[in-house]
């Protein structure tokens, strides 16, 4: 599968390269991002985030997920990772993101996620995609929100996060839910 860069208005997801491990390291291992995602351990060493990133091309070409950098378009400083799993039996995608601690309350995974999104039913043409989250993590439900997914389900003490039973809120969007959305966001231009 190929893995194009996406650009939104501030940012440029694109695929990891090697040398992000240290920065990856340094923003996921801090212990708020950390505590925030179901799979990234706290610490978090660069040793880790290498081994994270030499995974991707096989699962890219099995067709499966795409992970991608998130980089400040300005700067080109990485300040987070967004990602989507595929099923492509079922034409759906999972995504799943997070930002650095320092660039939280700045829309950037609003605009990250958006951007995921869209290539998920422009490019991929999906036919759903969904995400979820942490109960006690509520911002990550506005950003689901604000891109345009609906609430879907609660599941209770569904994971095991660091030890302590963890409730999951389920969002998804439909491929004519999202094209409903889009218009509206013209409209409102």
């Amino acid at each position: 599968m190929r893995q194009p860069t996406i650009e939104t208005e501030r940012l440029v997801l694109r695929p990891f390269v090697d040398g992000d491990a240290p920065r990856i390291s340094q923003l996921a291992g801090d212990e708020a991002v950390s505590d925030m995602t179901l799979r990234i351990p706290h610490p978090y060493s660069a040793e880790m985030a290498l081994e994270w990133i030499s995974t991707h091309q096989k699962i890219r070409d099995r067709g499966l997920a795409l992970f991608y950098a998130v980089d400040l378009k300005e700067s080109g400083e990485l300040v987070g990772s967004n990602g989507i799993e595929i099923d492509p039996i079922n034409s759906r995608g999972d995504i799943g993101y997070w930002i650095g601690r320092e660039y939280w309350k700045k829309g950037y995974a609003t605009e990250g996620a958006a951007g995921l999104l869209r290539f998920g039913f422009d490019v991929l043409r999906l036919h759903k995609v969904s995400a979820h989250h942490f109960a006690r993590n509520e911002a990550s439900g506005r950003v689901l929100e604000k891109i345009g997914m609906i609430r879907e389900g609660f599941l209770r003490a569904h994971v095991r996060k660091s030890g302590v039973w963890e409730d999951i809120v389920e969002y998804g969007i439909l491929d004519h839910e999202y094209e409903i959305f889009k218009a509206g966001l013209k409209r409102s231009e």
